[in-house]
């Protein structure tokens, strides 16, 4: 489906390139620990120690991108089922979209891309300038800074009022959309996975195994 193009697209990460990394100290671990996210039983779970080698503003870009890519595999996971749902339909490019949603790309019409490319490159822009300091204004070693007053993945958009003013709510609902950030992440690698080999629509698979 068209969809999961510019969902998988709109992951690009170009703006987290790799900072200058310091030697570990006990206060970036603390830090590290502090983070949203955490839940029992794995708790606190680092286990290629990335946290301990990185810095404070590292650990920013790291949050920043899982939670991107998190939000995009959620919409993706979501793509999946409803692109294979609705393959065939008169008003899906004139029915002629059919097939495992992996494949749905490649039966777009050429002139789709273009609406693709403006989408993500103006999410990603105005993203990069909400949150990111200007590549002018970095120092050599340390590409990529995030602004000292941006909170990873706030990008002011809460059409709903859902975003709770106490702070332990707050907290508590980063760490909901952070766990089913990861989730989704897991999921969607699988429904790639489990297409590519067999060459099966995740729909079917469900419905074959009623």
């Amino acid at each position: 489906m068209k969809t999961i193009a510019a969902l998988a697209l709109l992951a690009s990460a170009s703006a987290f390139a790799p900072s200058h990394i310091n030697k570990p100290t006990t206060a970036l671990q603390a830090s590290g620990e502090s983070l949203v996210g955490a839940l029992a039983p794995a708790g606190y779970f680092d286990p290629l120690g990335l946290a301990e080698k990185a810095t404070e503003e590292t650990l920013q870009r790291y949050r920043e991108a899982e939670l991107a890519h998190g939000r995009v595999a959620m919409l993706a996971v979501i793509g999946f089922f409803v692109g294979e749902q609705v393959e065939g339909s008169a008003f899906l490019f004139d029915a002629s979209i059919s097939g495992p949603a992996i494949t749905h790309i490649t039966q777009v019409p050429d002139g789709f891309w273009a609406v693709i490319i403006a989408f993500i490159g103006a999410a990603e822009a105005s993203r990069a300038e909400l949150g990111w300091v200007d590549p002018a204004d970095c120092p050599v070693d340390q590409p990529g800074l995030l602004k000292d007053d941006y909170l990873p993945g706030d990008l002011g958009f809460d059409p709903l009022g859902l975003k709770p003013e106490d702070p332990e709510e707050f907290a508590i609902m980063q760490t909901k959309e952070l766990q089913h950030g990861r989730l989704a992440m897991l999921a969607a690698a699988g429904f790639l996975a489990q297409e590519a080999v067999d060459g099966k629509g995740i729909i079917e698979h469900l419905t074959s195994m009623a």
